[in-house]
């Protein structure tokens, strides 16, 4: 079956069987319950989108046919939940189908792909404490040899996910450099402090700070090889990241149809909003900004493509795309009022959502200072 056939079917999944379920009760503030999820899956899974980014052979879709399928599940904050293509599974189902041993595959990769297990990727550390934030080379996690198992002790925050997973992928620093584990959870060994309010509620289990406390994991559950991890993560992160880019490119396009029609139809000052220049042009706006998000969106998938890194690419389009959403949602409730700020629609979660997506998966201005960094290196390359 072809990209745009998925995408098609899974956008009318999300539209008429998943929109109906965002005023569920179980949607709460640290996202959808697991009950939620579990009854979302079961109807993806009957209607034959579960997992559509991954075909029934076990491959991929390319990257350029990944955002056509995973623009079309972002149509709702529950889409990606449903259809099993949120973050963070989606990058770590990417990440260990490229590294993971085929036991790995088996044992880890394949309930996820089934959508019968959530995971979580343990990577960021607090700030406060001198961890690794933005910044993954001051990371504390350490992982020392024990025979034949790995002892990790470390602390983690803003782990989405962590709470109700199942699979976890905890790296660490070692000797020889970083390194990242497969585990099953939960552990008593990786205790949840707390889970974090935050501005965005659409992932299940929320966002949580935790402590690895001397987790022990056998030596063939390493990801690959020992110091290989920061290699490891520039493959989970340019693909990651602009797979969140696809999701609420989605989501954006929809409040943006919401906030239209409510111009279309509401009436001020004797004539409809939209007839309005303040209000027309920026919805006028929001077409040209959805089109240049997209149409980044597309050009680094294309550059994934080609089997490079793409770190500077996948940074530039996070950048573009992440500031272009947030003005379009920002315009949606702007042209909606007090119905903008409510919430009767999706649109004020939307805003939140794109709002918390401009500091996940790097803010803004480290992609920034990440690229003057390139920019200078190529300067001094130059003759």
């Amino acid at each position: 079956m072809k990209a745009a056939e998925i995408a098609a079917r899974v956008e009318a999944f999300v539209r008429d069987v998943v929109v109906p379920y965002e005023k569920d009760p179980r949607c709460g503030a640290h996202g959808p319950t697991d009950e939620l999820v579990a009854e979302l899956r079961d109807k993806a899974r009957a209607a034959g989108v579960l997992t559509p980014h991954i075909l029934a052979d076990g491959s991929h879709l390319s990257q350029r046919e990944t955002a056509t399928v995973l623009k079309a599940s972002g149509l709702s904050p529950l889409g990606p939940v449903a259809v099993n293509t949120m973050a963070p599974d989606e990058g770590n189902m990417y990440l260990l189908g490229k590294v993971g041993s085929l036991e790995m595959k088996e044992r880890f990769l394949k309930p996820m792909v089934e959508g019968r297990a959530r995971s979580a990727f343990f990577m960021t550390e607090p700030a406060g404490e001198g961890g690794a934030g933005s910044d993954p080379s001051m990371m504390q996690t350490t992982a020392v040899q024990d025979g034949n198992h790995w002892v990790v002790n470390g602390r983690k925050t803003f782990i989405t996910g962590a709470k109700g997973a199942k699979v976890g992928i905890v790296m660490a620093k070692s000797t020889a450099g970083a390194c990242m584990f497969v585990v099953d959870l939960p552990d008593p060994a990786i205790r949840i402090d707390r889970v974090i309010d935050t501005i965005d509620s659409s992932m299940p289990g929320g966002h949580s700070m935790v402590t690895i406390d001397n987790l022990r994991v056998p030596a063939d559950q390493m990801l690959g090889a020992n110091g290989e991890g920061f290699n490891y993560a520039q493959v989970r992160l340019s693909p990651a990241r602009l797979s969140h880019c696809m999701r609420w490119f989605g989501a954006t396009k929809r409040a943006n149809e919401i906030a239209t029609a409510y111009a279309v139809k509401r009436h001020a000052f004797g004539k409809p909003l939209i007839d309005h220049e303040g209000v027309g042009f920026m919805l006028a706006d929001n077409l040209i900004d959805l089109k240049q998000a997209e149409l980044m969106i597309d050009w680094c998938a294309d550059v994934l493509d080609t089997d490079v890194l793409g770190t500077a690419e996948s940074s530039m389009a996070k950048v573009a795309v992440s500031e272009a959403l947030y003005r379009v949602a920002d315009r949606c409730v702007q042209v909606m009022g007090g119905t903008g700020v409510s919430t009767d629609t999706i649109v004020e979660q939307v805003f939140r959502e794109v709002r918390a997506f401009r500091i996940y998966d790097g803010p803004t201005e480290v992609h920034k200072w990440s690229l003057a960094k390139k920019i200078k290196r190529d300067a001094a390359k130059s003759p």
